[in-house]
């Protein structure tokens, strides 16, 4: 169990020194493969308890869905069926979708309902 940031730090750079060795990656029967294997559970139990990773906002996720399909804001005003000043606000953060919106946002862009819904 890590037990401090120091520890985490010290157990991060002993990680990249064996991953520099790529027999430590590719060989279960390496020495260093069962240690970096070993770490790399204890960093991932440490991160998962005190840097989680947090859900994207919903303005995130659309600028992700933009960017991924090549649409401009009026682009995707016309695909889902608002206007662009409202596809800036939700860009901006400055208003949430209706509840048909949130559902043709969710079913359109493949972005999950709890993200949308901001659950």
């Amino acid at each position: 169990m890590i037990k401090s940031e120091k520890e985490y730090s010290a157990i991060i750079a002993r990680i990249e020194e064996l991953l520099s060795v790529s027999e430590n990656i590719e060989n279960p029967e390496a020495k260093g493969y069962v240690e970096l294997n070993l770490l790399s559970d204890l960093v991932a139990d440490f991160e998962e308890k005190h840097h989680p990773i947090q859900p994207p906002t919903l303005s995130e996720a659309i600028k992700l869905r933009m960017h991924e399909r090549g649409l401009n804001q009026k682009a995707l005003s016309k695909y889902l069926g608002v206007s662009s000043s409202r596809i800036s606000e939700y860009l901006n953060g400055k208003s949430e979708p209706t509840l048909k919106v949130a559902r043709e946002i969710s079913r359109k862009l493949d972005i999950e309902a709890s993200i949308v819904l901001g659950v």
